[in-house]
């Protein structure tokens, strides 16, 4: 091991034994001796600076090295878990025996890099014990190659322990020990099924130890099938946060979470985070914005191939990328130093994932902070999220321009004071510089390198309005759930106007569709709020300064021959104003002062639209035309019934029977034919 990475890790181990103080008082504490760790781990550990074991390492150490001991530990990262498990069993390894002895399982690449190269620092001075990771993304022949040269311990991901098994090139049927870290994290992943194909495999006389952030039900399962007798030892509260994160959460409107998101960069220069976001959309997306508005950033996701994610890593490690734009399946296993902030531009649907989203942070006894940008639909998630957690998130404000500008400003004084001055590489250009800058005086000379170094900052928030936020009025409203089934409607969001629109669902009318119309017939496109589609009709929000610009452009549009209507809605009740009749033609109505009264109806003088009464018959016939105005020369004939012999009356037909009685109801029905 380098001398630096050395030194690190002593100055790691450092912040271990603040934070175990936190549980016991140092003169309690126990020596990895009395825990019974060997002479030869020992001394390595030593060299990395463990002097005293952390809570959980006191726990699990001296339970697996007996025999037959299975347990399940629950326990954040960044608590000594690795240590926990790998110390005791490298010790329980015999070396002289060159078969897999021990087996640990781990969701992602990163995190099997990590356990290995500890177990290979714990074991320095255990001569010919051999680690041996597999994973995906990674050439299998060599792994293969490796394997049959004979190791004594396997760190492994469940997919590619699986390809090898079914390769021939693994047995498992020498395994004393299993360790499943990280276990609740592979079976979000979906490694159930292969976890159980693996566990099939090793030998039921085993110990077995599960480590997991959250007890979830799959784990108790997992626990109740495979484990015999575990011992489950919490340190902490179960499926609580870290004790050194602090929550906070910012309140904003959906369409402003960006702009927070960058205001919050802005404000803390000296930032080291990850950005969790729930899609790989919108985890690219919110990347390229970051990087094109001037940020060191870069994403992290399914979509990017294994060298692509170890060059990302490789990056943020080196801290030549100040913000990783994550989705929680990419950033499982990560094991960062270190990190300042979590940000949550999203909320998670499980308390589970936010629980791991927050624990990168905080870790080794440092404080950190877990961010949520959230919106007023989400609070009742982050309750939900402070229910399970047991923690409170504390409101925060957006920083203002001039905030963050102050900030920065600080930052830059601080970075000037600390630039240590090499005056050997300097002293020839010296004598040019002062000749050049004589003409400046020094308060001069600090406006214009400050004005340099602030430049970006005061141009852009020199002309960015402030984050509105949203009363918390509003966002309770939000969380009761009751919007959509209110009667009044439903209100438009601070600095909103909220429209109404005679398009729907039943014209195939959806919300790509009233974004569209409005980009196409209205100069600026105007911001767009919130959309509400229903069967016949729809409702959009609009800013408020655009309200009548997009109300007059519509109302002149026609979609598929129908004349478009956009009206404001009432403000009290957000719902459409009652109005003329006359102005709503995109049902071809007509006004009831343009119909004319139906045949038979007489409109009274008092109340024309509803009260109307019916003519006599009489009336009703002085009205007909006389048969003579209608072009008749001959008055019309009597009425007689028998008319219809008329057309056989040249006929010598006889008629047999009764004359039919025509007015009988189904006398001229036709009989069926016989089939």
């Amino acid at each position: 091991m380098r001398l630096k990475e050395v030194e690190f890790t002593k100055l790691k181990y450092i912040y271990f034994r603040i934070f175990a103080a936190e549980f016991k008082g140092l003169g309690n504490l126990k020596t990895f001796e009395e825990l019974g760790v060997s002479e030869e781990i020992l001394r390595a550990i030593k060299e990395l600076g463990y002097e005293s074991p952390m809570p959980v390492q006191e726990e699990v150490i001296p339970y697996l090295l007996g025999n037959g001991n299975d347990v399940v530990a629950l326990a954040q990262t960044g608590t000594g878990k690795t240590a926990a498990f790998g110390l005791p069993l490298l010790q329980k390894v015999r070396v002289e025996n060159n078969v897999p002895q021990a087996l640990i399982l781990c969701p992602t690449r990163e995190l099997c890099l990590q356990i290995a190269g500890d177990l290979n620092d714990y074991s320095k001075y255990i001569h010919h014990l051999r680690v041996q990771p597999v994973y995906g993304g990674s050439s299998i022949e060599s792994q293969i190659r490796s394997l049959k040269r004979g190791v004594h311990i396997i760190v492994a991901t469940p997919g590619r322990l699986i390809d090898l098994m079914e390769r021939g090139a693994v047995s498992l049927t020498t395994i004393e020990n299993v360790v499943m870290d990280e276990a609740d994290e592979m079976l979000n992943m979906g490694f159930t099924d292969s976890i159980n194909t693996i566990l099939a495999d090793v030998p039921q006389e085993r110990n077995t130890l599960l480590f997991s952030a959250t007890m979830s039900p799959e784990i108790a399962r997992i626990s109740k099938n495979y484990l015999h007798q575990a011992k489950e030892i919490v340190i902490g509260t179960k499926n609580e946060g870290s004790k050194n994160v602090n929550h906070l959460y910012y309140l904003v409107h959906a369409k402003d979470k960006y702009l927070a998101l960058k205001r919050i960069a802005d404000y803390n220069p000296k930032i080291y985070a990850i950005i969790f976001c729930r899609t790989r959309i919108e985890t690219q997306e919110i990347a390229d914005k970051l990087i094109q508005d001037g940020y060191n950033a870069d994403s992290l996701h399914g979509e990017l191939s294994q060298q692509q994610r170890d060059l990302t890593m490789q990056k943020f490690r080196q801290r030549r990328i100040q913000l990783l734009v994550a989705t929680d399946v990419a950033a499982r296993g990560l094991d960062v130093d270190d990190l300042t902030h979590v940000i949550n531009y999203g909320l998670p649907d499980d308390t589970e994932s936010y629980t791991h989203r927050s624990g990168r942070t905080g870790r080794a006894g440092k404080t950190g902070t877990s961010i949520a940008i959230i919106h007023v639909r989400e609070k009742g998630k982050m309750r939900e999220i402070e229910r399970i957690i047991g923690k409170k998130f504390a409101k925060a404000t957006i920083p203002t321009g001039q905030e963050i500008c102050e900030k920065q400003l600080y930052k830059s004084i601080d970075d000037i004071e600390r630039i240590e001055i090499n005056e050997e590489e300097i002293t020839a250009f010296l004598p040019e510089v002062f000749r050049k800058l004589e003409w400046l005086d020094k308060e001069e000379l600090i406006k214009r390198i400050l004005s340099r170094e602030l430049s970006r900052f005061i141009n852009y928030y020199s002309r960015m309005p402030d984050i509105e936020m949203p009363l918390e009025k509003q966002a309770g409203k939000a969380d009761s759930g009751g919007d959509k089934r209110h009667k009044k409607g439903r209100m438009a969001e601070e600095g909103y106007t909220r429209l109404f629109i005679n398009m729907g669902k039943t014209d195939n009318f959806y919300a790509a569709q009233i974004i569209d119309l409005v980009n196409r017939n209205v100069q600026g496109k105007p911001q767009i709020g919130r959309i509400d589609l229903m069967k016949n009709f729809s409702f959009f929000e609009v800013a408020e300064e655009d309200a009548a610009t997009v109300i007059k452009a519509l109302n002149k549009v026609k979609v598929a021959g129908r004349k478009v209507v956009v009206e404001k809605t009432d403000e009290e009740k957000g719902e459409r104003k009652k109005i003329d009749s006359s102005k709503d033609s995109g049902r071809k109505r007509k006004s009831e002062q343009q119909k004319k009264p139906r045949k038979g109806m007489d409109f009274s003088d008092e109340d024309p639209f509803q009260t109307f009464s019916k003519k006599s018959k009489k009336e009703k016939v002085s009205k007909k035309p006389s048969r003579e105005e209608r072009g008749y020369t001959t008055p019309r004939g009597p009425k007689r019934k028998d008319d219809w012999k008329q057309f056989f009356q040249h006929n010598d037909t006889t008629f047999k029977g009764p004359e039919p009685d025509f007015e009988e109801e189904g006398w001229a029905r036709r009989i069926p034919k016989k089939k």
